[in-house]
């Protein structure tokens, strides 16, 4: 086996190491899992966002909880808020790429929704916009982020900050801690 290859799925594996070590952060992604549980039981949403691989990583997660996980079941009610690309456009090219996701939280959710933002460095203009939003609306609000957080880190309700500063090494745990996390809100639901 090439040993590039070998280095790369062994730095993958340590990032995701030091995961199942770190006690706290496994806390608060079963935090999450409450709060993302709770939310859909009370008939709330749980919406994503994130920009280039991360926007891949939103709509994927949340095409988990609206098609399905490992259950055939109910829909719940998530979306990737990047999936209208005649909206972003338009809110691009008339006021900011900054504003995209903050406009549709402030249109689109209600106290209870939940917003879970993916930024590798945690410093996303858009996403930090709308975590502003979020926060005037009463939406919880949760970061996946890098090892620093960011400026996610303080406007954050829950924050999953991956100990990585490595993109792609962030990003696979991402995936990672997110299919856990669709799994385990899954399994309280619908049993």
């Amino acid at each position: 086996m090439n040993g590039k290859i070998k280095e790369l799925i062994a730095a993958s594996i340590e990032v995701k190491r030091q995961v199942l070590e770190d006690a706290a952060l496994q806390q608060t992604i079963q935090q999450v899992i409450d709060i993302v549980t709770t939310a859909f039981q009370k008939g709330n949403k749980v919406l994503f966002c994130g920009n280039g691989g991360s926007a891949a990583d939103a709509q994927h997660l949340a095409a988990e909880f609206s098609g399905r996980f490992y259950k055939d079941r109910k829909a719940l009610p998530s979306e990737a808020l990047h999936c209208n690309t005649s909206y972003i456009t338009a809110v691009a090219n008339d006021y900011s790429y900054d504003v995209i996701y903050s406009r549709l939280v402030d249109g689109m959710c209600v106290a209870g929704d939940v917003l879970i933002g993916l930024s590798t460095s945690g410093n996303s203009g858009n996403i930090l916009k709308a975590f502003e939003t979020a926060k005037e609306k009463g939406v919880i609000t949760i970061g996946m982020t890098g090892a620093s957080g960011g400026k996610m880190k303080a406007i954050s309700d829950y924050l999953i900050n991956v100990p990585s500063t490595d993109t792609p090494r962030i990003q696979e745990s991402h995936i990672l801690i997110g299919h856990i996390i669709c799994q385990l809100v899954e399994a309280n639901i619908f049993g």
